[in-house]
């Protein structure tokens, strides 16, 4: 059975930092890539960090510079290490796995900025 388990969403004031995880299992975590979406109250999903199988990474302009993703493999985890957050970064954050046939979506994770 696939599933994408995230943690490490909370409550934090501008400025500071959080560090998201996404635990893999039920599939070959290694062959897939892996990303983060976000998705703030009214507004769609969007795309903010990608990572490939072979770790290429690439980024939403929105957070350049301030977001970094990474994966361990032998870990099944993927994390988005996220500093110097604002007010607009407030989201429920998804982790996804992606094949050329298959797509999986974690349950989700809070993050609000705020003071």
């Amino acid at each position: 059975q696939v599933q994408l388990v995230e943690s490490g969403g909370g409550l934090v004031q501008p400025g500071g930092s959080l560090r998201l995880s996404c635990a893999a299992s039920g599939f070959i975590f290694s062959i897939y890539t892996m990303s983060w979406y976000r998705q703030a109250p009214g507004k769609e999903r969007e795309l903010v960090a990608i990572i490939h199988s072979a770790g290429m990474t690439n980024y939403a302009d929105s957070v350049k510079g301030r977001f970094t993703i990474s994966r361990d493999n032998a870990k099944n985890t993927v994390y988005l290490q996220m500093n110097s957050l604002k007010p607009e970064d407030t989201a429920v954050y998804y982790c996804k796995a992606m094949s050329l046939t298959l797509n999986y979506w974690g349950q989700g994770t809070q993050v609000t900025v705020s003071s």
